[in-house]
């Protein structure tokens, strides 16, 4: 595979068919102590930045489960990790999406083939009929939703009630990018694993499985070193361009309330066409920014109004993104809008 790969291309590969989890020891090791002793909780929320393997870790998981179905058993209780070979039967049944023991909710296309902005309500009502019917394969069922934030308010009240009165031997892998912003009644039927962006050494090593590289590349240890311990971010930058575009725009962001109307036009043009990859890299820029300066500002009581102007600002700016990428939207007038809205919130 070329290093010159756009991110689409590179990040095809579905964390359901990943085998390998790099990091996160300390994790996979508290949900494996947990199903061993035999009173797992059914709800775990494992939040943490976007790109750092929590989906990885949840499918890990849901495979252990549903290949090993005693946690009493003596293959369990010496496992050292979640592992399944890849050969094993439940493996490649996850890894197809075609195990009858496992439900996954997340974004699909709606009927015109465009991706949806949010999980529905009628597709988290399928929990019932999973959890609620007679078992279709002997065991545990798990069902894992990627990601929790995506719920829509009546998805994540129906979610709710499945998670209030949990089936036995039943699962829940909760995936959320921000868990603070997930509903506190959802939060608090659920044991929480927060995981750490990923070491830059990790990062190499995932990224250059995902990208058919050698760890030696020189271009992705550059990307590693900007991605802020997250693979799917290193991807991103890989080929050095959506590199570029990352440092341009943390230039305009420092300069900030000012703005730089050329370098705005010059920036809405690279960013131009539909390459997912440029606006990933964009939103990363704009959205690390965001998040130190919300950092910087918690510690003074003082800075709290502007910090939830800003914390309002970001709202919007993410809907924006998601509608620019949904739709096909034309870059431009997003970046004038995202600098224009960060301006009159940091003036």
């Amino acid at each position: 595979m070329s290093p010159r790969q756009t991110e689409s291309q590179v990040a095809a590969r579905h964390p359901r068919e990943t085998t390998e989890l790099f990091g996160h020891r300390e994790a996979e090791t508290a949900l494996l102590n947990a199903y061993r002793g035999g009173r797992i909780p059914h709800a775990w929320l494992i939040g943490g930045a976007q790109g750092i393997g929590k989906a990885t870790l949840a499918y890990r998981m849901a495979k252990f489960v549903l290949a090993h179905r005693d946690p009493l058993g003596m293959d369990v209780q010496h496992a050292g990790t979640l592992r399944v070979d890849p050969s094993d039967s439940v493996a490649r049944q996850v890894g197809a999406g075609a195990h009858g023991g496992l439900l996954t909710l997340e974004r699909t296309a709606n009927d015109k083939g465009v991706m949806r902005t949010v999980i529905t309500v009628d597709e988290t009502r399928e929990t019932i009929s999973f959890f609620g019917s007679t078992a279709a394969v002997e065991g545990w069922r798990v069902c894992i939703v990627d990601t929790v934030d995506e719920l829509n308010p009546n998805a994540a009240n129906a979610l709710l009630k499945v998670l209030e009165e949990p089936p036995q031997r039943s699962l829940f892998l909760l995936v959320s990018h921000a868990p603070a912003r997930v509903l506190p009644t959802i939060l608090s039927r659920c044991r929480k694993l927060l995981l750490r962006p990923l070491a830059a050494a990790d990062v190499i090593r995932a990224a250059a499985g995902a990208a058919g590289l050698s760890a030696d590349d020189p271009a992705l240890a550059d990307a590693a070193a900007a991605a802020e311990g997250s693979v799917a971010r290193a991807l991103t930058l890989l080929g050095g361009d959506a590199l570029k575009l990352q440092q341009r725009t943390a230039v305009l962001l420092a300069g900030l309330p000012r703005l730089d109307l050329r370098e705005l036009h010059a920036l809405g043009d690279t960013l131009g066409g539909s390459d997912r990859g440029a606006l990933t890299a964009f939103v990363d820029s704009v959205e690390r920014w965001v998040g130190e300066r919300l950092r910087a500002g918690a510690r003074d009581n003082a800075n709290l109004p502007r910090l939830a102007r800003l914390a309002e600002v970001w709202e919007k700016i993410n809907r924006a993104a998601r509608d620019a990428e949904t739709y096909n939207l034309d870059r431009k007038p997003l970046v004038f809008s995202v600098f224009g809205l960060l301006a009159e919130a940091t003036q």
